[in-house]
């Protein structure tokens, strides 16, 4: 069914051997050799090792890995050999993995954090159970179940819907003993409702991007101590905030946050310039740090809480807003699905807060409702002005919410 995006392509490059694709139809020239998912074992049975095969070294390049595009056009993130093992043994550690896990994968391999599952299924020996996506989440269920499986990695969308499923009927997977999230924040009223869904699971809230593949994890002894909080660097990386002039910023006071590791990109493929605003130097000589262009707050026993990308960041009333902060609080309404907060220019304000929400099926609850909601959890310069409820919300592939498409 993609074979209308790839085919335009085949004519003009010359140095594609050849096209690995399921279901080919008649008539699709994809070029020689033809090669079928269903022929491949065979195909591989027939062939003979490479009498002289390329060597390659852990500084050589492994993969180039498409961001989303959340913020802008997707960018190659270019990652080497020891980058990414690294990465992978580092959160294998903290997770606690063995070679008798069962993963359920429902997230896309062109996205880091699927292509992740495979790559520590491999290491482990373990097992993934690959499910083409959520969009089917009773046949996905059905499968956990029959499967036996024990770890289940998802993103904030993901649990919305299976706790809005839940709400609706309840849901109980004894089987699974982890749950993993990232690509946004988990909001903290979500964790009751995980404990129940996933009764003997530890629950691991986590940050990561693409540029680095995983920055930090909350142990999950520590989720109701330290709620809200996406932990301490993985294993073998540190983590720390600058202000945006470059200086250290001290604990209780909101900075940017940078990362050094071995776990860090190259640099962006073909893009010096945007390689530039995300690599900086670092103390010792030759060495780049990552500059994640992200907002955090550290308390003071060293546990990072997110507060929103540098873009997001609201500037209203001459007071700095965390849309995360907002978003949170929506989502402890409980007719709250989905929740997205945004700045919008405002003459008076400088910015105005506006709010984005999908409400649960049979809510009946009001923008105003909502705003008093906020009012009573927030200072008043963080309530939103203005609330719309909307039917959906759009998303990337990985599945974050479109805030430039909102704006």
């Amino acid at each position: 069914h993609l074979s209308q995006e790839f085919s335009p392509i085949l004519a003009n490059c010359a140095s594609l051997a050849g096209v690995l694709c399921s279901n080919l139809r008649p008539g699709i020239e994809v070029g020689n050799p033809k090669l079928l998912i269903d022929d491949f074992w065979e195909s591989v049975e027939k062939e003979k090792p490479l009498e002289n095969p390329v060597v390659s070294i852990p500084l050589d390049i492994a993969a180039l890995i498409f961001t989303s595009g959340s913020t802008g056009f997707p960018k190659g993130v270019t990652m080497t050999h020891q980058a990414m093992v690294f990465a992978r043994d580092s959160i294998r550690e903290y997770l606690r993995l063995g070679p008798d896990e069962r993963i359920i994968n429902l997230l896309p391999l062109a996205f880091d954090y699927g292509l992740y599952q495979l790559l520590m299924s491999v290491s482990l020996g373990a097992t993934l159970i690959l499910e083409r996506s959520f969009t089917y989440p009773g046949a996905v269920f059905a499968r956990m179940l029959k499967e036996k499986a024990t770890v289940f990695p998802g993103v904030p969308t993901v649990y919305s819907t299976l706790l809005s499923m839940h709400r609706a009927s309840p849901l109980c997977f004894p089987s699974i003993t982890r749950v993993t999230n990232t690509a946004a924040a988990l909001p903290p009223d979500y964790i009751r409702s995980l404990r129940e869904i996933f009764p003997n699971a530890l629950i691991f809230a986590m940050y990561g991007l693409t540029e680095c593949k995983r920055v930090s994890y909350l142990e999950p002894e520590l989720i109701d101590l330290k709620r809200g909080s996406v932990g301490k660097a993985i294993p073998g990386t540190e983590m720390f905030l600058l202000s945006p002039e470059g200086a250290p910023v001290p604990a209780g006071e909101p900075g940017i946050l940078h990362v050094r590791g071995p776990h860090v990109m190259v640099g962006y493929w073909k893009d010096p310039e945007e390689t530039a605003k995300m690599l900086k130097p670092g103390q010792l000589p030759g060495e780049r740090f990552l500059c994640a262009q992200d907002w955090f707050v550290m308390d003071a026993e060293g546990f990072f809480y997110f507060r929103g990308r540098s873009d997001d960041i609201i500037k209203t009333r001459g007071e700095k807003v965390s849309p995360v902060e907002v978003e949170n609080v929506l989502y402890s309404n409980p007719a709250v699905k989905e929740a997205a907060v945004i700045g919008v220019p405002d003459e008076k304000l400088g910015q105005a807060i506006k709010a984005f929400v999908v409400l649960e099926k049979g809510s009946e609850i009001t923008n105003k409702d909502l705003q008093r909601h906020c009012a009573s959890r927030l200072e008043g310069f963080m309530v939103p002005q203005a609330i719309e409820i909307v039917s959906e919300l759009q998303k990337t592939s990985s599945g974050k919410i479109k805030k430039d498409a909102l704006r």
